[in-house]
């Protein structure tokens, strides 16, 4: 099965048992926030997505890129 990004983002998430306020939190920034990135209702920025990648010890890429 072919994932996007936000399936990925939040099967990485809920794999190291963090809630969407554990990711704010880590983030710096508000659950809403955070909720609104991970079901695409918020636009992504480089910077934020580098700093959601390290948290799982990825490279963006590795998350936002969509699997072909």
């Amino acid at each position: 099965m072919v994932k996007n990004s936000t399936e990925k983002l939040k099967e990485l998430r809920e794999k190291y048992s963090l809630s969407y306020n554990d990711m704010a939190n880590k983030l710096g920034i508000s659950k809403s926030y955070y909720w609104q990135i991970e079901h695409k209702n918020r636009r992504l920025s480089y910077d934020m997505a580098k700093k959601i990648a390290k948290i799982f010890n990825l490279k963006p890429d590795d998350i936002f890129l969509e699997d072909n």
